[in-house]
Order: structure tokens, then C-alpha cells, then sequence
């Protein structure tokens, strides 16, 4: 049985939460937990909450067992890009992007659906 749990719109650049995404996937939820939580990044801090909530997703809603959870799947997509304006060299005006993401975490138990 598989469940997961999404962050839309999350104010961080999908290139730099990549990084720390790919320090848990396939590891157990706890040590994913673990590793987030020692980890010294904003999106460290955006994805832990999507782990939790899709941590408890599975033990609430379908009574999986803490232990057994697996992150089997997490991938960031791009979200909406915000496009800011600011002062540039020579008076010209230069755009900013600020980057936002959709962050997805998926963990099962190993057990097949019914």
C-alpha cells in the first residue's frame, strides 16, 4: 500500500531541493526523518513536513505500521515562476525569478493493494 502527500507552491528552487531530496530516496522513513532533520537547508525543512504528513497519512488513514514505511518515491516539479523587477547596472532594469516547487513524497509499506 502506497500514500503520499504534496507542497504546492513551496518558495524554494526546485535545482536546490533536488539535492537534498535525493539524500532520502529509498531510505525508511525514520532515517529519511533523521537525515532531514540534520540537515541545514530551507527545503530540508519543507520536505520534512511533507514526509511527516505523508507519514501520517499511512498510519492514520490506511493503519500501516510506522517501521515498515518506505519512502518509494519523492520527486520536486517546478511550480509557478514569480517575476520580480529590480535596479541594474547602468539604470536598466533587470528581472528576478523566484522559483517555487511542487514537492511530492510517496511511502508504502512493501504490502500489495487489495
Amino acid at each position: 500500500m502506497e500514500t503520499f502527500a504534496i507542497h504546492k507552491s513551496a518558495m524554494v528552487a526546485p535545482r536546490k531541493a533536488r539535492m537534498t531530496l535525493d539524500l532520502i530516496r529509498g531510505k525508511k522513513a525514520m532515517d529519511a526523518q533523521a537525515i532531514l532533520k540534520n540537515t541545514n537547508t530551507k527545503s530540508s525543512r519543507l520536505i520534512l513536513k511533507v514526509l511527516n504528513s505523508a507519514m501520517a497519512n499511512a498510519t492514520n488513514n490506511f493503519n500501516m505500521k510506522l517501521e515498515d514505511l518506505v519512502v518509494s518515491e519523492c520527486f520536486i516539479n517546478p511550480g509557478a515562476v514569480l517575476k520580480r523587477s529590480k535596479i541594474g547596472s547602468r539604470s536598466k532594469v533587470d528581472r528576478r525569478d523566484k522559483r517555487t516547487s511542487h514537492i511530492t513524497v510517496k511511502v508504502s509499506d512493501g504490502a500489495k493493494e487489495a
